[in-house]
């Protein structure tokens, strides 16, 4: 069997790493855009910080370890499922037994106008290092992040302790998509304490990049333009899916999949950022674009592939953020409910429906994360603990007594 796979990303290696242990006679094909060995997306800030590669987590020989063939900066420019064949960018055509579309997610703003030259991101290591080079080598002193979500938040703080002059924009509040406005403040303050410079509101709301050839500044809604040495967007995500526009491969924002992560196409499977899955909680379908989600999807795409029958127990909606300075996790949804306490410069909140936690949002003190996912995971009545969820030893020993801890795992 020949199975090739589109994406290097976390989603990509663990489809390739997962077969791999389950199919040692099939041929894997992995194709990347970029010119690097597999890495890891979430790790390239520790990487920047500290030197060590951490990124590579799979190490540089993962491909020679495993028997991939692994093809680097190959772009693959169509699919047709008819054929069994993909299209690379060079004219060729490769013919395939089962195919895996892990091709993960580019930067997106609805907002502004198209990412001219001068705009740097921070979504692929290629990029990242782009944006780096330029700090390093034309002695940059002043930043603008455009974007105050997770990944806004982590490329400020890195570029702050690069001793650069930071602004980020931030629209409405940090991280409003995952974080209340409580918890959100505490980030505020807490950017700011480390010397990131933030414009809020209308002031924040940028519409448009100002420059020719290349962007120097941007404009924002009030009609003021901020200009910097270095404009960073980190706006959004939307899945790479344009070379699949005349395939027939059904997508919407990504593209579609069943429970078993298979496409409208029996021999053709879809994993990690591209993929628009289904909520564990919820049922609600959208591409939810974290690496616990695209590694989980990732193997049970591979067990189907060697003809196993797994079914997808849905995506979780969860972050975290760790260079703070204050650890923060944020799962789930913010909705019904809320139990909140907070101490000892710890903020603790948890979300409620029908006695069942439906999210979670835990600042400075997250030794409870694990017991809260899988209470949520498992849609236990909480009833019978509830006056122990807001305890400062909940998850370490506080229920491990009752009825209630099989259920868990406890």
């Amino acid at each position: 069997m020949r199975v090739l796979i589109i994406g290097a990303g976390p989603a990509g290696v663990t489809v390739a790493e997962t077969l791999r242990q389950h199919d040692d006679q099939s041929e894997i094909v992995m194709f990347s855009s970029e010119p690097h060995p597999p890495y890891s997306p979430p790790a390239m800030v520790e990487y920047f910080k500290t030197g060590r590669e951490v990124h590579l987590w799979k190490g540089r020989d993962f491909p020679q370890r495993l028997g991939i063939d692994y093809r680097q900066g190959v772009e693959v420019a169509g699919v047709e499922p008819e054929k069994q064949t993909i299209c690379l960018a060079n004219g060729k055509t490769i013919r395939y037994d089962k195919l895996v579309i892990a091709s993960g997610g580019r930067l997106y703003a609805a907002r502004l106008e198209e990412f001219k030259p001068g705009v740097y991101n921070f979504k692929s290591l290629t990029a990242a290092e782009a944006l780096l080079q330029k700090v390093k080598e034309e002695g940059a002193h002043r930043a603008l992040v455009i974007g105050a979500g997770f990944i806004g938040v982590e490329i400020a703080l890195l570029l702050r302790d690069m001793g650069l002059e930071v602004t980020q924009l931030v629209r409405s509040r940090v991280m409003r998509q995952m974080l209340d406005l409580e918890t959100s403040q505490l980030v505020l303050g807490m950017l700011e304490e480390r010397g990131v410079k933030t414009r809020r509101g209308d002031d924040a709301d940028a519409v448009a990049f100002v420059g020719e050839p290349r962007a120097e500044a941007v404009e924002v809604r009030s009609g003021e333009v901020i200009s910097a040495d270095l404009l960073i967007a980190a706006t959004g995500l939307r899945p790479n899916i344009e070379f699949l526009e005349a395939s027939g491969i059904e997508t919407k924002w990504g593209v579609l999949t069943d429970e078993h992560l298979r496409t409208n196409y029996g021999d053709i499977y879809a994993v990690g950022d591209v993929a628009e899955t289904f909520d564990r909680l919820t049922g609600e379908r959208y591409v939810h674009a974290i690496f616990p989600n695209a590694v989980n999807q990732a193997r049970v795409a591979a067990l189907n592939l060697v003809g196993r029958d797994v079914a997808y127990e849905g995506s979780d909606n969860m972050n975290s953020l760790k260079h703070l300075g204050l650890p923060i996790i944020a799962v789930g949804r913010m909705d019904g409910e809320e139990l909140r306490v907070r101490r000892n410069g710890t903020l603790r909140k948890i979300y409620i429906e029908q006695d069942r936690i439906v999210g979670f949002r835990l600042t400075g003190d997250v030794s409870a994360a694990g017991i809260f996912r899988s209470l949520m995971d498992k849609q236990v009545n909480i009833r019978p603990i509830r006056r122990h969820l807001l305890a400062p030893g909940f998850g370490m020993g506080v229920i491990g007594e009752t009825a209630l801890a099989g259920q868990v795992g406890l």
